[in-house]
């Protein structure tokens, strides 16, 4: 069963997207965007659905990252899902499998793994 895994400094993230306006835009969905624009720290959100989409990546073995072909629907007590897109989509479809993740964030640190089913 392959398994991704990543971790991030929140604050690397936060600054990145201070300094680049339009990474935002690059990195993640409106959806992903919007849920976490609904936090009290948005970044820390963030931070946690890059996470996971690097984690699904490692997962896959995807040889190109397209951060828009992985999106991370839902959190909280609703749960979190993965849409995939694209190459990522069609790379799933190849190998049979569902992919599921798991996030986690403090205050300085936001993680993921993704497991493939």
């Amino acid at each position: 069963m392959p398994v991704g895994l990543d971790l991030l400094e929140i604050e690397r993230l936060e600054r990145a997207l201070a300094r680049r306006p339009g990474l935002a835009l690059r990195l993640f969905t409106d959806g992903e965007r919007a849920y976490a624009a609904g936090k009290g720290r948005p970044g820390q959100h963030l931070a946690a659905r890059f996470c996971a989409k690097e984690a699904i990546v490692k997962a896959l073995a995807l040889d190109v990252f397209v951060p828009q072909d992985i999106e991370i629907v839902g959190g909280g007590a609703d749960g979190t899902q993965v849409r995939l897109h694209g190459p990522a989509a069609a790379r799933a479809a190849e190998l049979g499998v569902q992919v599921r993740i798991s996030l986690t964030h403090t205050k300085v640190l936001a993680g993921a793994v993704a497991v493939l089913e």
